[in-house]
């Protein structure tokens, strides 16, 4: 399959629906591990907080990994899933530029509906749990970059 049959695949069928859950995945350009950098790591971990990263959608829960970004993402009524997104990569990659050269994000971003009968507050446990299955940490409370509006 070439790269960009991939990335329109992601899109195909992507539909944004006002007040509903989303599982976001953003992935590192060339999935280099641009945040075990400390600077760059807390350059885009202070975006999560500025309001205007997310305009009228709310960020639940995140967690930044060494090549990935994941979140969990309450849609608002306005923007879409893709202009949430691209106004989170853009404010990130603006910070990093600071400190990085060349491209931060990869094409695009994985999403994932949260259906009506799933626990929102496990969908959040399995995603601030990543540093923990991927090794880097035997407790959640080890890795900071991460957060959570139910801690």
């Amino acid at each position: 399959m070439s790269p960009r049959l991939g990335y329109r695949s992601l899109r195909h069928g992507r539909v944004s629906l006002p007040d509903h859950a989303y599982l976001l995945t953003a992935i590192s350009a060339y999935r280099r591990p641009l945040f075990r950098n400390v600077d760059a790591a807390r350059n885009v971990s202070r975006c999560m907080h500025d309001s205007s990263c997310w305009g009228d959608a709310s960020l639940l829960c995140w967690v930044l990994m060494p090549d990935h970004w994941h979140g969990l993402v309450q849609m608002g009524s306005r923007d879409s899933l893709s202009t949430v997104m691209n106004r989170f990569k853009s404010l990130t990659a603006r910070r990093l530029h600071c400190t990085q050269a060349g491209l931060v994000w990869d094409r695009g971003f994985h999403d994932r509906a949260v259906r009506a009968e799933e626990d929102v507050r496990a969908i959040a446990r399995y995603i601030v749990g990543n540093p923990i299955r991927a090794g880097l940490v035997s407790n959640v409370l080890d890795y900071p970059y991460w957060d959570c509006v139910w801690l």
